[in-house]
């Protein structure tokens, strides 16, 4: 079964797939953004008691699929002591950057300069130092947020595959995360450099950061942009972006800086905001 749905994935155009999953997603047609609203929640189970907003106020399926919550629905685990989840979901993978390797699943790796798009010198900073992968189910909430504080000083989008991102594909395609289309965006706080991706999907219809918007998917090229020192600053558990159609996180951060807490495992359930780790 597992076998049959890998072959399938590298047969399907999945840009092509995920740009017509787009237009439904993004239709306010108000009887078929109605529709495809309740059959998801039907089908995933998803919690509206948290949400704060009724299911008429949305006005498409990708507004209701990055809805906000109320006030106060995920609180934060103490930054200044605790490195925080950037989004619910649950643990892939979770360790040390060892040999510039960032475990996948069942003996699968990539490397830190793969997933920031071929960048050495970025990669190197975080030689030895510390990762989390975090994935998003469809029923979870679908903003991400910053794991710790920090200024941005760069972002790049690198073009890619769209492969799905859960745990059967983990498991069977190599270099997944390095592999898709994804959106590696690097910080620098209190406790040093650190790097947020977000990583895209099968049908992921688009990823949108809080300080440009919509980035525009599908590119056959790279795209990096820097930022002046204090353009962009942010406290941790602030948002950062959005998945449209949802996906992962993957954290990375500098040797010597983080220890996860010891009973942190693959597949554990996190929520935004709760302490994946500590502060060295």
């Amino acid at each position: 079964m597992s076998n049959n749905f890998i072959r399938l994935q590298h047969m399907l155009p999945h840009h092509a797939i995920s740009r017509f999953a787009g237009k439904f997603a993004g239709s306010e047609v108000n009887w078929l953004k109605d529709l495809l609203i309740r059959r998801f929640i039907a089908s995933y189970s998803v919690d509206m008691a948290e949400a704060a907003r009724p299911i008429e106020a949305y006005a498409s399926f990708n507004d209701f699929f990055t809805r906000e919550l109320k006030e106060g629905a995920r609180p934060l685990a103490d930054s200044a002591v605790h490195v925080l989840s950037p989004a619910d979901g649950a643990i892939s993978q979770i360790g040390t950057i060892e040999a510039g390797r960032i475990f996948q699943a069942k003996g699968r790796h990539f490397t830190a300069s793969e997933l920031l798009g071929g960048d050495a010198a970025a990669a190197e900073r975080f030689e030895g130092g510390s990762f989390a992968t975090i994935y998003l189910s469809p029923k979870d909430y679908h903003r991400v947020h910053m794991p710790a504080a920090g200024a941005l000083q760069s972002t790049s989008y690198i073009p890619g595959d769209l492969f799905s991102v859960n745990q059967v594909t983990a498991e069977n395609v190599d270099g997944l995360f390095a592999r898709n289309e994804r959106l590696a965006c690097r910080f620098d706080g209190p406790h040093g450099q650190f790097a947020s991706v977000m990583v895209g999907a099968m049908i992921v219809a688009g990823i949108e950061t809080v300080w440009s918007g919509r980035v525009e998917a599908h590119n056959p090229a790279p795209v990096r942009h820097d930022f002046a020192d204090g353009e962009h600053t942010f406290a941790a558990g602030d948002e950062m972006g959005r998945f449209f159609l949802g996906s992962t996180a993957v954290l990375l951060f500098e040797p010597g800086r983080v220890a996860w807490n010891a009973d942190m495992r693959a597949g554990d359930a996190v929520r935004m905001g709760q302490a994946l780790g500590r502060w060295l």
